[in-house]
Parts: structure tokens; sequence; C-alpha cells
């Protein structure tokens, strides 16, 4: 009966969201959601609208320090949706750790595909992460500072999650929308610019940043509102990794909202860490797992929830429009 009664309060509070945004004409431009964990603490973000329209994804032959990987440049379109406007911080995800953490750890998932398949299903049960492996605040600190050290599955369960907490449809952004976003419009190296020396003012990095994560939004946001884009934590995408990607896309130029690759053995994350070098953190850059992520992990086979002592990796959440 209290599951029925957790799942209607969800399905009430997404109606009641969907009347307003009918009701104004027009998509709100931000919304503040609200989550209450198991202790019955209120846990807010800001999610920003993205509106929807078309860019050049990929870097231009001439932009420097530029990688294959990222070109040819291909005109992707994008429908509109709401993206969280810092990275996932650690008191959030300890929401949803305390929530539904399992009492022992299970034996992992060496198959990506089988690991992928099961993150993206549309079910009620959330499977729970195991037991925390290590310390995932790194000893830098808790308090609005960016989650570490989780998988790929953790962050797309982590969604999953919080879909069923709120009623409404979150997720990892897709590779696209994540670059669409971060440019906000510009068709610059960054998103203020060419000039490299201004990222002091908006990332944190490897010249500013102590050698460890900094609070979330101290920093400048980029034109839409987006703060940390660059720097602080690599953020998860939803897509597979593949260097042939863009050459793909580009035969259907221009394409809609590109989803990545069917099927794959890692994923791409975006935005350079704290310890990135100036051209890690280009609008264009991409980066994927790579086997040395899951070297500290002492498991095998290796666990499908935590990267242990990875103080690189974190993830930010979009939200979709209804009827989109």
């Amino acid at each position: 009966m209290m599951r029925l009664a957790k799942i209607g309060i969800a399905a009430v509070a997404t109606c009641l969201w969907m009347a307003s945004l009918a009701t104004a004409g027009a998509p709100a431009k931000k919304f503040t959601e609200v989550i209450k964990d198991k202790e019955g603490k209120e846990h807010k973000f800001d999610m920003v609208l993205i509106p929807k329209g078309s860019f050049k994804m990929g870097s231009p032959a001439g932009e420097e320090e530029r990688k294959d990987h990222e070109g040819p440049q291909h005109t992707v379109k994008i429908k509109p949706f709401y993206m969280c406007t810092t990275e996932a911080t650690y008191t959030l995800f300890m929401a949803f750790y305390d929530d539904v953490h399992q009492g022992k750890r299970d034996c992992g998932l060496q198959d990506p595909m089988t690991e992928a398949k099961e993150a993206r299903k549309k079910v009620d049960a959330i499977t729970g992460p195991t037991p925390i492996y290590g310390d995932i605040t790194n000893g830098w600190g808790e308090e609005d500072r960016p989650v570490l050290m989780c998988s790929w599955f953790q962050a797309m369960v982590f969604c999953k999650w919080l879909s069923k907490k709120t009623g409404k449809t979150y997720r990892l952004p897709t590779e696209a929308e994540w670059e669409y976003a971060c440019r906000a419009g510009t068709t610059t190296t960054y998103f203020f610019g060419d000039d490299p020396d201004q990222l002091e003012d908006y990332a944190w990095y490897e010249d500013n940043s102590d050698d460890m994560t900094q609070q979330i939004a101290q920093k400048k946001p980029n034109p839409w509102g987006l703060y940390d884009m660059y720097g602080n934590v690599c953020e998860w995408v939803q897509d597979f990794y593949a260097p042939d990607t863009y050459a793909a896309n580009a035969k259907n130029n221009p394409i809609t909202c590109p989803a990545g690759p069917d099927k794959g053995k890692v994923h791409v994350a975006r935005g350079g860490a704290w310890d990135s070098a100036p051209e890690d953190l280009r609008s264009a850059s991409r980066n994927f797992e790579q086997d040395w992520w899951r070297a500290e992990d002492p498991q095998e086979p290796k666990s499908r929830w935590w990267l242990p002592k990875l103080g690189i990796i974190g993830f930010r959440v979009v939200c979709e429009m209804p009827g989109k």
C-alpha cells in the first residue's frame, strides 16, 4: 500500500508539473526539483531549459589540439530538454544510496552490452548499489562537492531512482545534448571564446584546482546558466564510445538527436576534470572509459557499481520535456 501511495504521489506531481507548463503556454525556463531522503531531509537542485535548435557538433579541422575523433563536424538538431545547472553532488547521491543500497557485494557484470541493456530498462524495481568501496569523497569534503567514483551503470541507475522518486523522466544526457548545452549557441573553442587563459573564470582544472574537486557553482556559468561544464569532474553521458561516431552521423547530415552507437565496450565522458589540461576542456573534447579507471578495484570480476579511488568522474542529469 505504501509503495502504491508513493507512486500515486509522484504521478500527481508530474501531472501538476505538466499542467503548469501547459498553462504558461511555453516551457518554464527553470525549475527547482525537491526530493526527500529516507530521513525526511529535503534535497534541492535547479534544472534549466535547454531550448531546441541545431549546432555544428565536433571541432573544425583547424582547431588547436584537435583530435581525429572530434570530426568531421556535422549538423545536429536537438529537441528541448532540461539540464541540471550543476554536477550531481555527494549529498544528493547519498540520498539515493541510503534509500536502495544492497547489504552485500555482487559479482558484477563484465559484459558492457548486458550492463547497458540492464541500466536502460524502464522497470519499476531499482537495483541498489553494493556497499561503498573506500571513501568516495577522497577526503576532500562532502558538502556541495560533486560525487565521485560512480560507474556509468551506477549513474544510469541513479537516474532511474530519481525518475521514480519524482515521476519525471530523468536520465544522463546524450553526447550530442551535452555538447549542445555546453556550447550554448557558441562556435568557438570554449563557450567564452578561443583564449584558454580565461578558463580561470569558468573552470576548476590543473592550474587552479589544488589537485582536488571544488564546491559546485563557484565559477561563472556558461551562457545558458550551467556551471562547471568544464573541469571539476568528467561527466558521464549515455553514449557508447566509438572513434568513427561522427563520420557515421555525417552520412545523415543533418541528424536529429543522435544517441551514439548501438553497441560498444565503453562509454563517453565529457567536460574534463580538476586535473585536466586546457586542451582537454574544449567544448568538442571527448573522453571515454579506459582500463586504468578500474585498476584500483581488487575484485574479480570488477564491480559494475564503483570505480574505486577514481576521483575524476561524476555525472550531471537531464530531464525530458513532457511529450518530447
